[in-house]
């Protein structure tokens, strides 16, 4: 009788260092799957946003589609000209590159 309560201690403890490990490795994977790749892409709209001149075709937040007309470095913020005599002024980090205009399909 004694001998089946050792036997399941020695399992209980081995099993605790499993548990360890493979909490070990769910992170690693949820790193490398989820949390490493939304730090990429946070990084290239930070270099976007950095790198915006006049004329360059944007997306804000709200998601209205315009070109950018002036940058104002001081209070951060950036001029959007939306339709013909319409320009909106917004956050420099609400504004986001437009993929619609770098993925156009030439008509045929």
């Amino acid at each position: 009788m004694t001998s089946l309560v050792l036997a399941a201690q020695a399992a209980g403890q081995g099993s605790g260092m499993s548990m360890i490990l493979m909490m070990v490795a769910i992170f690693a994977i949820m790193w490398f799957f989820m949390i490493r790749p939304q730090q990429k892409k946070q990084k290239e709209i930070q270099k976007f946003q950095n790198e915006l001149t006049e004329g360059t075709p944007v997306v804000t937040g709200g998601g209205i589609y315009g070109t950018v007309k002036s940058i104002d470095l001081t209070k951060n913020t950036v001029e959007v000209k939306i339709a013909r005599d319409v320009v909106i002024t917004v956050d420099k980090g609400s504004v986001f590159k437009d993929m619609t205009s770098s993925n156009q399909v030439p008509q045929k």
